[in-house]
């Protein structure tokens, strides 16, 4: 397993800030940020990072998920406050310029880098993320994050995980364990619990999230090598969106997972392939 340099980085405003590190920072290669979807952490990176070792890979988990500090007011978790901390953790960190892999709703946070930075990005992958979301996709999966969730032991958290995303590619029951732990987080008295604050979804209500144009956040993009994963079954990406975002990026490269669902591991085998060759150009 590769060593992991954990260090906690101060926002802007205030907040404390996980990272995880992992790699030689001396690698000459263009060091890699890894943009965890919306309730997700640092974890969702480790497989990556063990693959493409020695070269440096940083992921962070955003205020109120993992280790990251909660939130009193849920306005602090608009998007634009996240987007602001991914630069602090980048100044912080000596990132200057990465290849940006997004998941879901690290994917728009790569486009709002490209608008608020552009070089910063050397390439981008889109790991099941486009500017169109269809609403029951995006209202499904808010019902799921803004729920408290505890599960009475890790088997039951891995069939809750099973019935919610049915459509991951996990086989066995040892994965979807896997899977949950994650997910979830054990307390000090054993309990177990989602590893995010369910507030987190409050900001995606407004108006002003659903009305922001996630085009014009794409368009940032294309001037920028781009890889696009997309799960054939997602509820998130859908075939006709993917087809205008490569219609805008004539060079953006895509890659379909024809059975899998919101989202992918990046551990499928098309997905580890493809990864491999795009990160390999960078």
């Amino acid at each position: 397993m590769v060593d992991c340099r954990e260090r906690f980085v101060t926002s802007r405003s205030g907040a404390r800030l996980y990272t995880a590190d992992w790699g030689d920072p001396l690698d000459p290669r263009v060091p890699v940020l890894g943009l965890p979807g919306y309730a997700r952490t640092t974890k969702d990176f480790v497989h990556v990072a063990e693959r493409i070792a020695p070269r440096r890979l940083v992921s962070l988990d955003y205020r109120g998920r993992g280790r990251s500090e909660y939130a009193d007011d849920p306005a602090a978790y608009a998007p634009p406050a996240m987007a602001d901390d991914i630069r602090a953790v980048m100044v912080a960190l000596g990132l200057h310029r990465v290849v940006a892999i997004g998941t879901s709703f690290g994917g728009l946070m790569a486009m709002a880098l490209a608008a608020m930075a552009p070089t910063c990005l050397e390439a981008v992958v889109l790991n099941d993320i486009g500017p169109d979301i269809p609403d029951s996709g995006g209202d499904f999966l808010i019902e799921v994050m803004g729920r408290e969730r505890r599960p009475a032991s890790w088997a039951d958290a891995a069939a809750e995980m099973r019935r919610i995303l049915p459509d991951l590619s996990f086989t066995t029951e040892e994965e979807w364990v896997a899977f949950a732990r994650t997910t979830y987080r054990e307390e000090p008295d054993g309990s177990l619990r989602q590893d995010w604050d369910p507030a987190i979804v409050k900001p995606l209500a407004g108006a002003e999230a659903k009305d922001t144009d996630l085009w014009a956040l794409f368009a940032a993009l294309t001037a920028v090598p781009v890889l696009l994963v997309r799960g054939g079954r997602s509820i998130v990406l859908s075939a006709e969106t993917a087809a205008e975002m490569q219609r805008r990026h004539r060079a953006m490269e895509v890659v379909v997972l024809p059975e899998i669902g919101h989202a992918p591991t990046l551990e499928e085998p098309a997905a580890r392939e493809a990864l491999e060759r795009f990160l390999g150009r960078y």
